[in-house]
């Protein structure tokens, strides 16, 4: 199974739950490759926000080593499923699918709701943890049936 998250500047939302879904499929010895990307190209190639790296950290998750990248059309062809972190980036990547194939692989991360953006306060980075934490255990059941 190979996973790619997907948030706008990839430095902060998509990096925790590319993080912390490999940690969990590891510590499963699933085999799977997880990685993430940002819609925007302005972090291509730096590390995680360190308030990410920080609260991934505290939890026994080490994203320290991750680099973003942007998104582009090559992606879907590389992952079986993208999941994506809010709804502005979901129109994003949907708007550069070239097929009903590469749309399908497309998901919102929450089913009907949102990975609010930390960036802009301290205090988001930890609930944000939580929530992902808890959607990647879901999104482990779901997808190893």
């Amino acid at each position: 199974m190979k996973i790619l998250m997907v948030c706008l500047g990839n430095i902060c939302r998509s990096p925790l739950a590319h993080g912390i879904l490999q940690h969990i499929a590891d510590s499963k010895n699933l085999g799977w490759e997880v990685d993430s990307a940002g819609t925007g190209d302005w972090h291509v190639g730096q590390c995680p926000d360190r308030r990410s790296i920080a609260v991934a950290k505290k939890y026994g998750v080490d994203i320290s080593t991750q680099k973003a990248q942007h998104f582009t059309t090559a992606l879907f062809d590389k992952y079986d499923r993208i999941f994506v972190m809010d709804r502005n980036n979901y129109r994003d990547v949907l708007r550069l699918a070239q097929n009903e194939e590469q749309r399908a692989k497309v998901s919102l991360f929450l089913d009907d709701d949102i990975v609010p953006d930390p960036y802009y306060d301290d205090a988001l980075f930890e609930p944000v943890y939580s929530m992902v934490e808890k959607r990647c255990q879901q999104l482990l059941e779901q997808l190893s049936k």
